[in-house]
């Protein structure tokens, strides 16, 4: 496998998975932008397969999350809220409900909420983003592969693609792991910072099922969780000791 990578912008987490797996590293001194381009460029030239969400076949994979999801509540929900970076995710999910709707699996499908980072938020002000900046490092993406698939299901759904702030990330993210036990990267989070925001907006009615996605676990992007933590001083090794530092 190779893996063309932006230099500096992808998790340190996710580039160690490629290398323990034994894949080729390529850094490109520039953006995931940049990096998709020279890889799709790669595949005219060589015979490589490109395998993100300008694949097909990965869009089809991930349509069966939808599948998952009506399985598990026996219908689609009310509204389906996920993070949109390059925009696969949510792409996808309108594809499976679609489908199961077509086929008169489902009666309704939801309306799709998609929530990109403000810094990095192409679809919403309808223009790629040059330089997308943000803390949520997988949706920091200035032009999506998926781009048409996410404003078809926005539109097609009724739903809506906005943005939320980084702090507004960080607060969900933070709730997410306190509030909740779940340890996720900042990119998943945003999907909850949208929700909260719909939620204080009255644009979510009183009893509507919502199902939220979170994308990538908080080891795949340790480093927002690194710098908020510091370790206390170490203390005697003692019963009355550790007693105190633990607060009994």
């Amino acid at each position: 496998a190779i893996v063309v990578l932006p230099a500096g912008y992808v998790a340190a987490g996710k580039v160690a998975q490629s290398l323990v797996h034994g894949a080729r590293i390529v850094q490109v001194s520039g953006n995931f932008d940049d990096a998709l381009r020279l890889v799709r460029e790669l595949t005219e030239r060589f015979p490589v397969t490109l395998v993100n969400s300008v694949n097909p076949f990965r869009i089809q994979g991930q349509k069966t999350l939808a599948f998952e999801v009506v399985d598990d509540l026996g219908r689609a929900p009310d509204y389906h809220a996920l993070p949109v970076g390059n925009a696969g995710n949510i792409t996808a999910h309108w594809m499976g409900y679609s489908e199961l709707y077509e086929d008169g699996v489902l009666e309704t499908r939801p309306r799709m909420l998609g929530f990109q980072a403000a810094g990095a938020a192409p679809i919403v002000r309808g223009e790629p983003v040059a330089e997308p900046k943000t803390v949520a490092t997988a949706i920091r993406i200035g032009h999506p592969a998926s781009w048409e698939g996410a404003t078809r299901a926005r539109d097609e759904s009724g739903g809506a693609i906005e943005a939320v702030t980084d702090e507004e990330i960080l607060r969900a993210y933070h709730y997410l792991a306190h509030g909740e036990g779940f340890f996720v990267e900042p990119a998943s989070a945003a999907s909850l910072a949208g929700v909260w925001r719909w939620l204080r907006e009255g644009r979510i009615e009183e009893g509507a099922t919502v199902v939220l996605t979170l994308t990538g676990h908080g080891l795949k992007d340790p480093g927002t969780a690194e710098r908020e933590v510091r370790l206390p001083d170490p203390v005697a090794p003692s019963l009355e000791a550790v007693a105190r530092a633990a607060g009994l």
